[in-house]
């Protein structure tokens, strides 16, 4: 999943960014509340499937952040993380249409559980535990097995398989890929999904679980 962090406290928001990529999450960073609009209404703004907001932001207010993106009909799901957290604060926040709101200080385990919970809803509800033939892939868990053998994924690796599963047998392409698994530093020329479907399937074994699809990407 690919999360955008929008905080202007730099040191909590890179304490953050850091925890999630090690729960195998895509994490970008903005620092104020203009640009996370400006990241959210451009072309990849979509690709996000949760925004973590803070409130009080410089900028843009991250109370005008989140409304614009309701009234923009935005697809991410607004998770609001913020030191306001009266049972007063948490009404208005989530009157504003945000998704969810965790007051700071929070639990870290609690902010993962509630991120990925939302990216849950961000997409087509996929089963936690998905089995395609031999294969068995448990999202929450983070774990793959294949005719009883785990397999030891990279998290990039773990998350182009779990997209590719996702998608129901749609072939998937190399921009998709790269838009949903990757965050902001990859390059979009970079051979980074071809490396890593290679990787990924030499992992699989045979028989072979990835096709190539002509002119349109790769589908299980």
């Amino acid at each position: 999943m690919r999360v955008l962090i929008v905080d202007d406290d730099e040191e909590m928001a890179q304490v953050v960014a850091v925890g999630l990529r090690r729960a195998q999450m895509a994490v970008d960073v903005a620092f104020d509340g203009t640009e996370a609009l400006e990241r959210l209404g451009g072309a990849d703004g979509d690709a996000y499937d949760v925004v973590v907001l803070d409130r009080d932001l410089p900028g843009t207010h991250g109370d005008e952040v989140c409304a614009a993106l309701i009234t923009a009909g935005c697809r991410s799901r607004i998770l609001m993380l913020t030191a306001a957290g009266t049972a007063d604060d948490i009404v208005d926040g989530l009157g504003l249409g945000a998704d969810d709101y965790l007051p700071k200080p929070f639990d870290f385990p609690v902010l993962v559980a509630r991120i990925a919970a939302l990216a849950r809803r961000a997409h087509p509800a996929v089963p936690p535990v998905v089995r395609h033939g031999d294969l068995l892939v448990d999202s929450a868990r983070r774990t793959a097995v294949r005719a009883g053998r785990a397999l030891a994924l990279t998290p990039k690796e773990f998350g182009v398989l779990e997209l590719l599963l996702a998608a129901g047998g749609r072939a998937v392409s190399a921009e998709e890929l790269l838009e949903r698994v990757w965050d902001e530093a990859a390059d979009p020329f970079t051979s980074a999904v071809k490396i890593t479907i290679s990787r990924l399937r030499a992992k699989l074994g045979a028989p072979p679980v990835i096709e190539t699809v002509a002119r349109s990407g790769y589908r299980i």
